[in-house]
């Protein structure tokens, strides 16, 4: 998720890793300086750039790669000290992880696309030995082959028909005869739809909850049901998303971008405001910095465009975008390093169970193992090792909690939200002019993919868009 969000159970038999020739280095972004020069399309006047690209996530890399390969000088403004946006390689437990969207699947054809180009080796995760799962009388544990073929089983029942409402996932309203109806419902409408038995529904209730923001009432069917179609519309496939990572993490394939194309970037560069004149735009930086360029590329998250004053403003599809959200809100990622005993075990509470609905095991440390977690419940302080430790056990899951690594991305002032999940009727109020261009602005961001929102595949899409629009290709 997207920011890669949880997803369901994944298939429990051990597999082999997947090689490939070498991974690219990874260095310090390139910081090159180009001299402005006078744009014939700004009637001589010069420019300092020709593009400005705000936001240095995958979106902003991929779309100033793109301009960079195009002869075009371009500026990359990022508010963070760092590159990657809702993606964060770090370390823990003596182990790389990543604090953001975490999983890669290399038949996502933008993502497989550039492992490819960069010839990057993916490392597959270890299987699962234990689950446990909520029923009425509590947790239980299960065989990961019965646990999580339970859950594929109601989830085949769930999107039965995406095959002809999402024929072609990648042209999302291809089909917005038969989406008109579906878009108005809720994770929970659906679920309702099918007649669970109370057994069944606490099998799948927590992930529609955690997916949708902390509730099935809050996300759109249609939104799952875009990403299982994207998946192949099998179980399968849909558990294959959550199988590979990038073995020197993500921002290897982001350095490896920024390696090639050399844009310049300046770091710690908040942007307050955009003033498109009609000739030159005009990008000026929360320290009053300004700078100009024929145009300019938003490669911000959609929840955090409310931050920026533009002028004029923004198309009222992005402005409701970003005034209802599309990010989960209450997105909170963590890592849990816990010591030997527990082993890899996955647990996953019922929709208003455990503030943790959530837990995947990850790697072995010197000391135990780490554990990747999700939590959309705002009462939970991920910082208190107390807090989080209880919170494992109500999925049933006994751990001996060394300490906690988290980010809370709802709180987090260039994010305001983790994963994308679409509300309902978004899809079809929304698309296609969300990814439109205004004037000298094209908008990227995973939030406002046609295919994969809310993943690496999708931000890269994006950014492939709007570096197109901004050269005046589309």
């Amino acid at each position: 998720m997207h920011t890669n969000g949880p997803i369901s159970g994944r298939r429990p038999t051990r597999r082999t890793l997947l090689k490939a020739a070498g991974a690219a280095a990874v260095t310090a972004p390139a910081l090159t300086a180009v001299a402005p020069a006078a744009s014939a399309a700004t009637g001589g006047a010069a420019a300092d750039w020709d593009v400005i690209v705000i936001g240095a996530g995958f979106a902003g890399i991929t779309a100033a790669r793109e301009l960079r390969a195009r002869g075009k000088r371009v500026l990359v403004l990022e508010a963070r000290d760092r590159i990657g946006g809702r993606t964060w390689t770090d370390t823990y437990g003596g182990q790389l992880i990543e604090r953001g969207g975490t999983w890669v699947e290399p038949t996502q054809p933008y993502l497989g696309a550039e492992l490819t180009r960069y010839k990057l080796a993916l490392e597959e995760d270890e299987p699962i030995s234990t689950t446990w799962l909520p029923t009425p009388s509590g947790p239980r544990q299960f065989t990961p082959e019965d646990g999580f073929g339970r859950m594929g089983t109601i989830f085949e029942r769930m999107f039965d028909g995406t095959r002809t409402y999402f024929e072609k996932p990648f042209q999302p309203l291809h089909r917005a005869d038969l989406l008109q109806s579906l878009d108005k419902l809720t994770l929970r409408d659906r679920l309702t739809q099918l007649a669970l038995t109370p057994e069944e529904e606490l099998l799948v209730n927590g992930q529609t909850a955690v997916y949708a923001g902390g509730s099935s009432k809050a996300g759109a069917f249609t939104m799952f049901a875009h990403w299982w179609a994207l998946a192949g519309h099998t179980n399968a496939g849909w558990n294959d998303t959550m199988r590979w990572r990038i073995a020197k993490g993500t921002k290897a394939l982001l350095q490896a971008m920024v390696n090639e194309a050399k844009p310049t970037i300046k770091l710690s560069s908040p942007v307050a405001s955009v003033n498109d004149t009609g000739s030159l735009v005009y990008v000026t930086t929360t320290s009053g910095t300004s700078y100009n360029a024929t145009a300019v590329v938003v490669a911000l998250p959609v929840n955090s465009l409310s931050t920026v004053k533009f002028s004029p403003s923004l198309p009222p599809a992005l402005t409701t975008a970003t005034t209802q959200g599309i990010a989960v809100k209450n997105a909170v990622k963590l890592w849990i390093h816990a010591r030997k005993g527990a082993g890899r075990v996955y647990g996953q509470g019922a929709e208003g169970g455990s503030p943790i609905p959530m837990l995947l095991p990850f790697k072995e440390t010197s000391e135990g193992m780490l554990y990747v977690a999700f939590s959309t419940d705002p009462g939970l302080d991920p910082t208190n090792t107390a807090q989080v430790k209880k919170a494992v056990q109500q999925l049933g899951v006994n751990l001996d909690v060394i300490g906690v690594k988290s980010h809370d991305w709802g709180r987090d002032p260039y994010a305001r939200g983790g994963w994308a999940f679409r509300k309902p009727k978004q899809l079809t109020t929304l698309y296609p002019e969300v990814t439109f261009t205004s004037g000298r602005l094209s908008f990227a961001s995973g939030d406002i993919a046609n295919g994969w929102s809310g993943y690496i595949d999708g931000a890269i899409e994006s950014g492939l868009r709007a570096a197109r629009q901004a050269a005046g290709e589309e």
